[in-house]
């Protein structure tokens, strides 16, 4: 038999709107969000949609308006045919990329031909921390393996911050970057933006193009001004190492977005038609502590190398995602990776994290960072709640 090749034809993200009552995007349904990148990444295409075998979403608060399969409903407010089914998944920050790892995966099993694979996060309607374990019901034997409990992603990363000796300064200016090259990046990253019209409490109308959350006139000053975000009595008691240095401004937005990626077998794409943009080859997957919780983006990654038989000096551009500057740092570090080549359009800390989409963005600046630079290897890897971590490799082709 010949060998199957999953390939990415074309990435598609809504901008990335701040996650408050007043947000860009905050008077949208997730559904409606969603559906959007979904139709315009189909029309960007040309694609008969009922060729769609399966439309694999990460969501990760699946409550409320995100809850019911919000995938299915999408395909179906998107006007794709009924035939087309769908999927909701939660990895939690690794949601939409475990949802483009599971579609190539498929693709090269021969499940599917041709897949969307994507995510949503209206955060503003839908914040974090409403689903939480009990010490006292379902979570009893979870807290008899750690009875002090896990801790919040911010107290990670300031354990992270702490193990790796990076300093507040380090951290700020690594935030400051991350702006610098996110607003050099407004114009490039038009290509990935499906522009929307958003009506608000008001009843006006105004269309939204760009990420939200890019501050331009950021500074080294501003940053330093911020208060630590996390600091308290109990956290310093259990964990003297902490120096109390992650702020506002040098983690991660919280925000409302949504991507998809059309997902296919090579030459089904080439019988369409279509050039697609890069293969996607190798996967891995690892579990850490979890309490340091964002670290096992380093074994994730190690585990991705081995398999492909390749080392870091071979990938031409990595995309790191920046839930807390310590974590990208720390990955670097531990690496030995070229600054150069990490998250070369900026990252999270200045166009925002929606959970369950953001992996689409990550692929989406990984993919123009290759083309702009004419690389060969991408390699994309996100920290997860609870400890886990995904890594892909993808092979441009465009």
């Amino acid at each position: 038999m010949t060998q199957r090749r999953a390939v990415i034809v074309d990435v598609v993200r809504s901008p990335f709107g701040r996650a408050r009552e007043n947000g860009a995007l905050a008077s949208l349904h997730p559904v409606n969000l969603y559906a959007h990148v979904i139709e315009q990444l189909v029309a960007r295409s040309g694609i008969d949609p009922a060729l769609i075998e399966d439309v694999i979403t990460g969501c990760v608060i699946q409550v409320a308006e995100q809850s019911g399969n919000i995938g299915r409903q999408a395909v179906l407010a998107a006007g794709l045919p009924e035939s087309v089914p769908a999927v909701t998944l939660d990895r939690k920050c690794g949601s939409a990329q475990q949802a483009l790892d599971f579609a190539a995966q498929g693709v090269i099993a021969g499940a599917y031909d041709v897949v969307i694979a994507g995510g949503v996060e209206m955060m503003s309607l839908v914040p974090m921390r409403v689903n939480r374990m009990g010490k006292d019901n379902e979570g009893s034997r979870f807290h008899a393996r750690y009875p002090e409990g896990l801790v919040r992603q911010g107290i990670s990363a300031e354990l992270i911050a702490a193990r790796w000796g990076l300093d507040r300064e380090t951290q700020d200016r690594f935030a400051l970057r991350s702006h610098q090259r996110a607003a050099a990046d407004a114009e490039g990253s038009a290509r990935d933006i499906a522009p929307i019209e958003v009506v608000d409490a008001a009843g006006n109308t105004r269309r939204v193009a760009r990420d939200e959350g890019i501050r331009p006139d950021s500074s080294l000053e501003k940053l330093g001004g911020l208060k630590a975000a996390f600091e308290n009595a109990d956290m310093a008691a259990r964990f003297p190492e902490i120096r109390w240095s992650v702020t506002a401004g040098n983690a991660s937005q919280v925000t409302d977005g949504a991507s998809a990626m059309l997902v296919m077998e090579e030459g089904v794409a080439a019988r369409l038609g279509l050039t697609p943009r890069a293969a996607i080859t190798h996967f891995a997957l690892a579990g850490d502590d979890p309490v340091m919780m964002l670290t096992a983006i380093i074994p994730a990654t190690r585990k991705l190398l081995a398999r492909a038989g390749l080392t870091l000096a071979d990938i031409g551009a990595y995309e790191v995602n920046e839930a807390f500057a310590s974590v990208p740092l720390a990955w670097q570090q531990e690496l030995d990776a070229d600054p150069e080549r990490l998250n070369v359009f900026g990252g999270a800390i200045a166009l925002g994290h929606p959970v369950g989409a953001s992996g689409g963005r990550l692929v989406a600046n990984l993919l123009r960072a290759l083309e702009a630079r004419g690389e060969r290897y991408g390699l994309v890897t996100m920290c997860e709640s609870g400890g886990m971590a995904n890594a892909t490799l993808v092979e441009r082709l465009a």
